[in-house]
C-alpha cells in the first residue's frame, strides 16, 4: 500500500492568519514541471476518451483506444516517479491566511488526486488484461499482463474505470476551482507556487 502521510505534512505555525502574506516559496523546477505536463496528459487523455465513445468501430477507433491506454500508462509512469520525488521533497511552506478546515480540504483533495492518478490508469491497465488485450507501449514494448483473460472481470474493472475517471474530473475541477479562487478572488498568489516564473527557491 503506498504511504501517503507524507502529503499531508503541514508547517503551519498557527490555525489561522490574520491577515494575507504573499508566498515566498515555491515548488522546485522538477515539481512543477510533473505537475503541468500531467495536468496536460490528464486533459488531452480525458477529451480522447469521450471522442473515442463516439466514433463508430473501426480502424480510428483502435487507434484512439491505443492513444488512450499509451497515455495513460505514461501517467501512471509520471505519478509513481512524482510520489517518490514529492516524498523526498516536501512541498513549500504555506505561508497565507487560510482557515485550518480550508488547509485539512486542500491537503485531502491533493491525496484523492495523486491516488486517483494512480488508480485510474492501473485499473484500465487491469482491463485491458481482463479482456484479453496486451498493451504495447507505443510500439516500443509489451507491458505484462496483470490478471488472466477474464470477460467478466474486464466488464467489472470498465466500470470501475470510468466511476474512478469522473471521481478525478471531479477533484481536478475542485483543484482548479479553489486555485483560481485563491488567486483572484483572495489575491494570496497561492498559485504562483506553481509557476516557473514565481519561484525563489532553486532545486
Amino acid at each position: 500500500m503506498i504511504n501517503l502521510t507524507f502529503l499531508v505534512k503541514s508547517d503551519r505555525m498557527n490555525e489561522t492568519v490574520s491577515s494575507p502574506v504573499i508566498n515566498k516559496t515555491g515548488y522546485s523546477h522538477v515539481a512543477i514541471a510533473f505537475h503541468w505536463i500531467m495536468a496536460i496528459l490528464i486533459v488531452v487523455n480525458w477529451t480522447l476518451a469521450i471522442v473515442i465513445d463516439d466514433m463508430p468501430l473501426g480502424p480510428d477507433r483502435i487507434t484512439g483506444y491505443s492513444w488512450h491506454k499509451w497515455l495513460g500508462i505514461t501517467v501512471l509512469f509520471l505519478v509513481s516517479l512524482r510520489l517518490m520525488w514529492r516524498a523526498t521533497h516536501p512541498a513549500p511552506k504555506l505561508e497565507i491566511a487560510m482557515p485550518l478546515w480550508q488547509e485539512r480540504a486542500m491537503q485531502l483533495t491533493h491525496i484523492a488526486l495523486y491516488f486517483l492518478m494512480f488508480a485510474v490508469p492501473l485499473m484500465g491497465w487491469m482491463m485491458s488484461s481482463a479482456e484479453g488485450y496486451t498493451v504495447n507501449y507505443f510500439g516500443l514494448f509489451e507491458l505484462p499482463n496483470l490478471v488472466d483473460k477474464n470477460k467478466e472481470l474486464g466488464d467489472q474493472l470498465g466500470d470501475l474505470h470510468g466511476f474512478l475517471a469522473y471521481a478525478l474530473s471531479g477533484f481536478v475541477g475542485i483543484h482548479v476551482l479553489a486555485a483560481l479562487k485563491h488567486q483572484f478572488i483572495d489575491k494570496d498568489n497561492l498559485l504562483g507556487r506553481m509557476s516557473f516564473s514565481s519561484r525563489l527557491k532553486k532545486d
